[in-house]
């Protein structure tokens, strides 16, 4: 082995970064190169070349070569973390045969077949029909099964994003466990792929021998090749080690290993956590993800247009604070801030239902957004501050099903992302919550929980647990203030929770004049 850092590589939805850490959780050295998400080739879809992924992770990695911090002498290894459900289709060369289907991608797929037989029988009669029959028109595959067959029968392989990249790294058609997280006939409770006669081969008709091997986290996935190492810079041999997708990383990287802790990423989509050893389905018949600790999963609820509202928020009311923030060389969101500090907790009675997206069953698939409660004394300083408590609500909301479901209480949350470089969006989701709320001692905290997975694999810390307690460590804390924590939970039963059943039928109206968000 030749050295004994880690380089860590977190290929997100705006940019790739190359990170490496020592066996301390120091971050020694960062590059980042910044990507365009998507392209819009129609309303609604959201693509990107396959390609564009590949090469921004090489110049990441290769601006870290050519600064002096590190060496390429000193990394150990290699280990991967990538956005989740972003879709790649190769052929047997591993060329991309079209361009990667984007999470973000809307595009949906009307008048498949239900499915039948038993299983059709148990989805009625639980009530989940409408969500098979959602997951099924969401389906990327399927999509490309109906309007694309000659690129679906050229296809060798179809991977994640995760896949694409192990693939160009070792020249492998392998993946981590871990990253399974989308529209794939995966059996989540065995951490497998389904068996045979599992209903989600009905309702994703993809031929296993399109999908990759798949490694548990800790696990190598493959050694650099040439080919790679040509256009990286990564030393050709060296051990790619199976980490997980970037919500499970960074559950992982904020310390997050004990279920009475719970990470909160405040990301694109806005999610909360807990990593548990027993499955547990957060809501009945929705399945937990894979957990970047071998064998574990991840109870996860998210609000998938989360802290992209921030961006909403900016593009649409927010003038004033890019012009400023343009004259004194900072960020739009630091003024946003200020913003927040002239409205007192509860927004004067203005609340935010922030479901500017459907969901497979909370929020259901006709959801909306809704703010209530405007009055003349309500300013856009009250309508941002809405949206961080919102958020706030809607994402506790979600920590109390997990923590009926797993009858085990948190005590304390950890929050990371980009919207949790906000004073004031921590201070709310301590108050919101009741409870301690401290980001990680890095921001990067799912490369962090990448290089954890392969500080294991490599064999420098014993176990998981062992590698959190060595690499992660609390940054700073907030500490819920009571008297807003009052207000807070007055709002949150007595308003927020009873929003969403009130206004469903009127969803379900809309949606049926409207077709938005559309019928599958």
């Amino acid at each position: 082995m030749s050295g004994d850092l880690i380089l860590a590589i977190d290929c997100g939805t705006q940019s790739v970064r190359a990170l490496v850490f020592d066996l301390q959780g120091n971050l020694l050295e960062r590059a980042r190169v910044p990507i365009e998400p998507y392209y819009a080739p129609q309303p609604g879809w959201a693509e990107q070349r396959p390609e564009l992924y590949w090469e921004a992770l090489c110049q990441a990695c290769q601006a870290v070569w050519m600064r002096a911090a590190v060496s390429r002498d000193s990394i150990a290894g290699v280990a991967l973390t990538t956005q989740r459900a972003t879709m790649v289709n190769v052929d047997s060369a591993g060329q991309p045969l079209r361009p990667a289907i984007v999470w973000l991608d809307q595009r949906r797929t009307q008048g498949l077949r239900p499915v039948g037989g038993w299983w059709g029988l148990l989805f009625r009669l639980a009530g989940m029909r409408e969500t098979a029959a959602y997951l099924q028109a969401e389906a990327e595959a399927n999509w490309l099964i109906t309007h694309q067959p000659d690129i679906w029968a050229k296809t060798h392989k179809y991977l994640y994003l995760s896949g694409y990249l192990t693939h160009r790294l070792t020249g492998r058609f392998v993946d981590s466990v871990a990253c399974q997280v989308g529209y794939l006939p995966f059996d989540y409770k065995a951490l497998t792929w389904a068996k045979k006669w599992d209903w989600k081969w009905q309702a994703l008709p993809i031929e296993r021998s399109k999908l990759p091997d798949l490694v548990p986290p800790t696990q190598e996935l493959g050694r650099i090749c040439s080919e790679a190492s040509n256009d990286s810079g990564i030393p050709a041999g060296l051990p790619l080690i199976a980490a997980a997708a970037d919500k499970a990383t960074e559950c992982l990287g904020a310390g997050c290993l004990d279920p009475q802790i719970a990470c909160l990423s405040y990301g694109t989509t806005a999610t909360i956590n807990t990593i548990h050893r027993k499955y547990i389905e957060p809501i009945p018949l929705i399945p937990p993800y894979p957990a970047a600790v071998p064998g574990a999963y991840s109870l996860e609820i998210q609000i998938s247009r989360g802290y992209w509202m921030v961006n909403w928020f900016k593009e649409e009311f927010g003038l004033q604070e890019v012009l400023l923030a343009d004259e004194k060389q900072v960020e739009p969101e630091s003024l946003f801030d200020q913003l927040v500090q002239q409205v007192p907790a509860g927004a004067m009675g203005l609340v935010l239902l922030p479901y500017w997206s459907p969901g497979l069953k909370v929020p259901g698939p006709e959801a909306k957004g809704a703010i209530v409660g405007f009055g003349s004394v309500h300013t856009r300083a009250h309508l941002y501050r809405s949206i961080l408590e919102g958020l706030a609500y809607a994402l506790r909301e979600g920590l109390d099903r997990s923590v009926q479901r797993s009858r085990v209480p948190v005590t304390e949350l950890r929050v990371a992302g980009g919207g949790s470089q906000s004073q004031a969006a921590m201070q709310i989701t301590a108050d919101v919550f009741g409870l301690p709320a401290s980001r990680p001692h890095v921001y990067e905290a799912s490369g962090l929980g990448a290089a954890i997975d392969a500080a294991v694999g490599l064999g420098f810390h014993s176990d998981v647990t062992a590698a959190v307690r060595e690499m992660t460590r609390k940054g700073e804390q907030f500490e819920p203030q009571p008297e807003a924590h009052r207000i807070y939970d007055q709002l949150y039963h007595q308003v927020y929770r009873k929003l969403y059943d009130r206004l469903k039928p009127l969803y379900r109206d809309i949606r049926a004049i409207t077709d938005y968000p559309s019928i599958g």
